[in-house]
């Protein structure tokens, strides 16, 4: 194995986004670090890519996320970082399962906030870095039956913006992305128990589609990468609605099963 090569760090890259991300960048000569719960899906991808490293862990526990981070903090090669791990939590939130809505904060707020500090220390200190944060076409939106799942992107969103802000006040050549997704064809709604059917067909990405359009957006030095015309042209319009409109449009028009991500 040659520790010199610079590393990626996938977080979810047991499947979808993840995974394309995995083989994106081995593709690129990177050696990849795959962390996800699910430990026979990771040596599956690990055994097709060379070098290639798992973590099993649970970045929603402590125990497993300080691992994590530690393993970070002392790879010196790490060059990316890719926090794509999340989920969503189904329903109206004041009948939701309260400790998935508090796993799923954990999981897009906390994680990548502190594998996100533990990776850019060392990526400052080498001048050289990449950390693509996987948020969503959601975090620009609210809506019924996916309050939290909304507002942590939002979160994530403006996390990404203001360290976007910070790395070019420090003239730090460390680079930031929000890649937001609208939806995405993976296990995630598959978990959710939602019907694909239900959304035209037009407003489906593939998980491939999703991650060279970032890839593509890092070339350019975008700070935010909304793939597919789609929802660009539709964000684009709800940027200049009233937000009492919005929330009018919301309330009328939501889906119960709606969430617009990956």
């Amino acid at each position: 194995m040659n520790l010199s090569r610079p590393a990626a760090l996938i977080t979810g890259a047991s499947s979808g986004i993840g995974e394309v991300f995995a083989r994106r960048l081995a593709g690129q000569g990177y050696r990849v670090i795959l962390v996800a719960r699910r430990r026979e899906r990771l040596e599956k991808l690990a055994a097709d890519l060379p070098g290639a490293e798992i973590i099993v862990a649970d970045l929603t526990a402590d125990s497993d996320l300080r691992r994590v981070e530690q393993f970070i903090a002392a790879r010196s090669t790490l060059e990316f970082l890719v926090n794509n791990a999340g989920f969503g939590v189904p329903g109206p939130y004041h009948s939701s399962d309260l400790e998935a809505q508090d796993r799923m904060h954990r999981l897009h707020i906390l994680a990548v906030g502190r594998l996100t500090h533990a990776a850019l220390r060392g990526m400052m200190e080498r001048r050289k870095g990449t950390i693509v944060n996987v948020s969503s076409v959601a975090g620009f939106l609210q809506a019924p039956f996916s309050v939290s799942y909304n507002a942590t992107k939002a979160w994530m969103n403006s996390f990404t913006a203001g360290l976007h802000i910070e790395l070019r006040k420090l003239r730090s050549p460390v680079r930031v992305q929000a890649l937001c997704p609208g939806f995405t064809v993976t296990e995630f709604h598959d978990l959710l128990d939602m019907d694909r059917g239900s959304i035209p067909q037009s407003l489906w990405l593939s998980a491939e589609k999703v991650v060279d359009a970032s890839l593509r957006g890092l070339e350019h030095g975008k700070l935010f990468v909304v793939p597919g015309w789609r929802y660009r042209i539709f964000l684009a319009v709800a940027a200049i609605l009233p937000q009492s409109l919005k929330r009018f449009l919301a309330v009328r028009f939501s889906r119960s099963s709606g969430n617009m991500n990956k």
